[in-house]
């Protein structure tokens, strides 16, 4: 069962996105905040992360910074209700990081995490 980390510092979007992952087959790790989210990327393999950009306390980009400095190739999805996220794919070292607006839609994470990880839609 492919594993995702959902690091976001809001308990209703990360059980939201949580609940979505697990009934479809998903194991998951939520993390509060990016310090959470780092140390259990430092302790545990994922094949997906699913990231806030405005964290409390931190951003989303040095977040993924850190964690593609690990696992260059880790598939993640940049989340953000503050900002487009448009920019993303020109600065550096955050290439091939899929971008969903909130609010989204079950069905909207799902298409943007098979994007991440390069395997079709359903």
């Amino acid at each position: 069962m492919p594993r995702i980390l959902v690091i976001d510092d809001q308990s209703d979007v990360r059980a939201m996105i949580s609940m979505v992952l697990r009934i479809n087959q998903f194991e998951v790790v939520e993390a509060p905040s990016g310090a959470a989210g780092l140390k259990a990327f430092e302790e545990a393999e994922f094949d997906l992360a699913v990231v806030d950009i405005f964290l409390l306390g931190t951003n989303g980009y040095d977040v993924i910074a850190s964690m593609r400095e690990r696992k260059p190739a880790l598939p993640i999805v940049a989340i953000s209700g503050m900002t487009a996220l448009d920019f993303i794919a020109d600065t550096p070292g955050l290439s091939n990081v899929v971008c969903l607006q909130k609010p989204f839609r079950p069905g909207e994470l799902m298409a943007a995490i098979a994007t991440a990880r390069g395997t079709p839609t359903a």
